[in-house]
């Protein structure tokens, strides 16, 4: 029987009840689909770096090499540890070591979700360059404090950082329904986004079934909540990524619902998958966080894993759950409340 290594960050805020229920979930799917998940718990959190003076241990990435993948709750305790801190010494930290240079995020209304939007007709997949650009680091401060300050912070665009995130989204959108939507802000950011459109018009002849169309990532804002049925799959920079795909979760009823995968395309190295909410310290411990985004991560974990027939079960699980409209409307159900609704649909 096919055994997985899984590591598992719970991390932080709601991060360890949401990946409680994603696990419960994740182990109930396992009995009757012929693999074995073999659970490995991490500390790492903003309260281990309270104690430890680090996010990780030193050994941290050569720790998580040896799973299979690893599954993340939220990492972020602001009134303890800044996130530039906690985001830097964490979650950054492994999807650049590992090479997860696709983050991937699907946003589609689950069946009886009411959405905020007129329509309820669109799946979109949004692809967010996911090592590199804004969120290089490449930079620094210098005369703090004074009226002199300067702060310097550099997006770093690699040709083959750019051509490999493009042709993933190519290669997404062919096995979807065959349009790729493009987003950068060339008018304004004369240097790297038309270095971006540039790569994307070259690439584009080797995809002659792949429509294409490139867009300013305000004009895609406004697409998204105003044609969202328009879009197949949308590729974008980390920052404009990271911004559109908040606004994805937004018209799909919420960050509850919102999952993700920080993929290694090439399986050199284990993939990460996470819900988007963040560990949201406001509801922390009030036992009412939604487990369906951390669920729908793990279903996506499955699937890379190449347990397809497993993930389409829990997402049937899903679905039939939000059909009875648990777990729809954010605070309404307890977090124990929708994860045993999901299985209960799996039995």
């Amino acid at each position: 029987m096919k055994t997985y290594s899984i590591a598992i960050i719970a991390g932080d805020g709601i991060g360890p009840a949401v990946i409680a229920a994603a696990w419960e979930v994740l182990q109930g799917v396992a009995k009757g689909s012929g693999f074995i998940l073999n659970g490995t718990m991490l500390p790492w959190s903003c309260a281990y770096y309270q104690e430890n003076g680090a996010m990780m241990p030193a050994d941290g990435i050569e720790t998580l090499r040896g799973f299979d993948a690893i599954l993340l709750g939220a990492v972020g305790w602001p009134a303890q540890v800044p996130d530039a801190v906690s985001l830097h010494g964490l979650l950054l930290p492994i999807r650049r070591a590992f090479d997860q240079y696709a983050n991937i995020r699907p946003h589609r209304l689950l069946p009886g979700v009411q959405g905020p939007l007129k329509t309820e007709r669109f799946d979109i997949l949004c692809i967010r360059e996911n090592t590199e650009g804004e969120y290089a680091g490449a930079g620094g401060r210098i005369h703090q404090g004074t009226p002199h300050e300067v702060a310097v912070e550099t997006a770093v665009f690699t040709r083959r950082g750019v051509e490999r995130i493009l042709r993933f989204g190519f290669e997404q959108a062919r096995a979807r329904r065959g349009r790729l939507a493009s987003v950068t802000k060339s008018n304004a950011q004369k240097y790297s986004m038309v270095f971006w459109d540039d790569i994307t018009r070259h690439l584009a002849g080797e995809y002659p079934d792949v429509v294409v169309t490139s867009y300013h990532v305000d004009a895609m804002a406004a697409r998204m909540v105003t044609a969202p049925e328009s879009l197949d799959v949308v590729v974008a920079s980390n920052l404009f990524g990271d911004i559109l795909t908040d606004l994805g979760a937004a018209i799909q009823g919420g960050l509850g619902l919102a999952a993700s995968a920080n993929i290694n395309p090439d399986r050199t190295a284990p993939s990460m998958f996470e819900p988007v909410h963040g560990s949201a310290p406001d509801i922390a411990h009030l036992g009412i966080a939604n487990p369906i985004a951390a669920i729908w991560s793990s279903a996506m974990m499955l699937a890379h894993l190449g347990e397809t027939a497993a993930a389409d079960r829990i997402m049937m699980a899903l679905a039939a759950t939000t059909m009875r409209n648990i777990g729809t409307v954010p605070g309404k159900d307890r977090t124990e409340a929708v994860t045993a609704a999901v299985l209960s649909a799996l039995s």
